[in-house]
């Protein structure tokens, strides 16, 4: 692997991320319209987060099969049908039709975001984790800008209307194909000649997932509540449409933040000394935004999304720092792994929104979150120290 690291071409895959990730938080802004248009309730409503998350499922088999997929194909292409599918929301005429286009936006979601964060890794050198925050930092952008996008598109066009903005998408991905360099990036799914066993890599690495799995349970269902119901929360007290959007941005900039630097700390300061300090300060944090007032809540809520989100990258460094010769296999597993667990803290925190209410949801997400430390322990004990020891500090 090249070792110098390239902020061009690190870039150029960030953008794409940044291009696909717009469309794709454009659910949790239109939510409060959705539930009012087709008359659903919290936990309908977590459904169809679901569905968008669902083909994630799949994200292990397109690592097994990376090798033979055209990834540069892929990312032009992914942005382009999640642009689609996010667009297209405001003009389906009933539930069923609404389910088809965020399932599309979740099957290329699933197929962009396992290449990618290798070619990232191609592209970082030996500071992966600085190359992480820049990948995680289009994401995070883009769901800071989405919910203001959409949201200002709803107030030029009305809901029906914002098909119009899968027209940027377009000169987007015309702009990225020039960019990004023609060269067969799928051959960096396996990274020598050994024989392509996946079954022996996800065995071998098989503890140390489950370990990342108990991680991001417990911080699953404070994450997804807020990311997911953050407009519907501030609207039951009072707020209205464009505060929720808001709101929202406000989270997701503080993130964007917050995915930018955690890589690039955990590079100086170490992997598990920077996930230990994220994992007791979000908690705390979380209990502050629910206890405070309106004003001091977007303050806390800054904080918040710098420490919430933070954890990504470094969890993403530590995959690619494992040293199995499968990189887009264990990328795959991880984000199957993310997932899946934010989808079910989706429908946990739609449940328990529709029998507690989503005040006491996200007190009960607060604690739980606490768990998290434990894991961190865990984490540290189980994965492969040449990749965590030396910057544990």
């Amino acid at each position: 692997m090249n070792k110098q690291y390239q902020p061009l071409r690190v870039l150029s895959i960030s953008s794409a991320h940044f291009v696909h990730d717009i469309y794709s938080s454009f659910l949790p802004p239109l939510l409060p319209l959705l539930i009012e248009k087709f008359g659903i309730s919290l936990s309908a409503a977590s459904v169809l987060s679901l569905i968008q998350r669902l083909p994630s499922l799949f994200s292990i088999i397109v690592g097994v099969f990376a090798h033979r997929l055209p990834w540069r194909i892929i990312i032009l292409s992914a942005p382009l049908l999640t642009a689609f599918g996010g667009s297209m929301m405001g003009m389906a005429p009933n539930i069923v039709i609404l389910g088809i286009f965020l399932f599309t936006i979740g099957i290329s979601s699933a197929i962009f975001h396992v290449p990618a964060p290798v070619m990232i890794k191609e592209y970082s050198g030996s500071r992966i984790g600085k190359g992480m925050s820049y990948y995680m930092l289009g994401g995070e952008t883009a769901r800071m800008l989405g919910p203001l996008l959409v949201v200002g598109a709803v107030s030029l066009w009305g809901l029906e209307g914002i098909w119009r903005l899968i027209l940027p998408a377009f000169v987007a991905t015309f702009i990225l194909s020039l960019v990004i360099e023609k060269k067969p990036f799928e051959k960096l799914a396996i990274n020598d000649d050994k024989e392509f066993k996946w079954q022996l890599t996800l065995k071998k690495y098989s503890g140390f997932f489950a370990i990342v799995t108990l991680f991001l349970v417990f911080r699953a269902v404070m994450k997804s509540s807020l990311s997911t119901f953050l407009p519907v929360y501030m609207g039951q007290k009072g707020n209205n449409l464009f505060i929720g959007a808001v709101s929202l941005s406000i989270l997701q900039i503080a993130g964007a933040f917050g995915s930018f630097i955690g890589g690039s700390i955990s590079d100086k300061w170490g992997r598990f000394n920077t996930l230990l300090s994220v994992a007791i300060v979000s908690p705390i944090l979380m209990f502050l935004f629910i206890n405070v007032g309106t004003t001091l809540q977007f303050f806390v809520l800054l904080l918040l999304g710098v420490v919430l989100y933070s954890s990504t990258p470094i969890l993403l460094a530590l995959v690619q720092e494992q040293g199995s010769n499968q990189p887009a296999l264990m990328n795959a597993s991880f984000t199957t792994i993310n997932f899946i667990t934010g989808a079910l803290a989706v429908l946990a925190t739609g449940f328990l929104g529709d029998l507690l209410g989503l005040d006491l949801t996200y007190k009960l997400s607060a604690f739980l979150s606490l768990g998290s430390i434990p894991a961190v322990f865990l984490i540290r004990k189980k994965a492969n120290h040449t990749g965590i020891e030396k910057r544990s500090g």
